[in-house]
């Protein structure tokens, strides 16, 4: 938090995503299934609270899938001024629908590269089932409309365990990017987005 002319203060977003899980590692859609994180996972969510440890978090947001929570663990160990924890599922990762849990080999094999490549990353198409990114950019704009409210009244800085997909559209909206940066990206695991809001 830094004071600004005329009294209006910086609060700051710390954006993450949550580590590598076993079903990123075997290359398996997971959207809303549970995968626990791997060693390596736990280490990058070490990297993440490593990059964080000297910075300042009032609030912080999870989901309610693991990986989530068990990212955000780790940051927290260095947080006792952090005052709540709260589940926002506007964050949530994509829905896969259908191929939730199927290798993604399984699915090029079966219905060959070109309708994979639409259902994991084209942006107005959603797989069976599941979520395009139009619809999660739908929940994740109320998410941070609510998110700015929120910082604004309660004066605090926030960190959010999120996941590869919501993140790219938190991205989008904050930074004004295209759809195509959207489809384009790759999340880091242990890399943090730092955004600041006027209060």
């Amino acid at each position: 938090m830094k004071k600004r002319n005329g009294g209006t203060k910086i609060y700051y977003i710390y954006l993450f995503r949550h580590g590598q899980t076993y079903y990123n590692k075997k290359r398996i859609f997971t959207g809303w299934k549970d995968s626990d994180l791997t060693p390596l996972g736990i280490n990058q969510a070490k990297v993440i609270a490593q990059k964080l440890k000297n910075k300042k978090i009032d609030v912080a947001f999870q989901t309610d899938l693991s990986r989530s929570k068990d990212t955000l663990k780790e940051v927290l160990k260095y947080h006792s001024e952090c005052k709540e924890i709260i589940t926002a599922n506007g964050m949530v990762e994509r829905s896969y629908g259908k191929l939730e849990g199927k290798h993604h080999d399984t699915i090029i094999k079966k219905y060959g590269k070109e309708q994979f490549e639409t259902w994991h990353r084209s942006y107005n198409i959603s797989p069976p089932k599941g979520e395009s990114f139009v619809m999660v950019e739908k929940r994740v704009k109320i998410f941070i409309k609510d998110l700015k409210k929120f910082i604004e009244k309660e004066k605090v800085n926030v960190a959010i365990s999120g996941h590869g997909n919501s993140i790219r559209i938190f991205r989008k909206i904050m930074e004004n990017k295209s759809k195509s940066d959207v489809t384009k990206w790759f999340i880091p695991y242990d890399k943090v987005f730092v955004y600041k809001i006027r209060a």
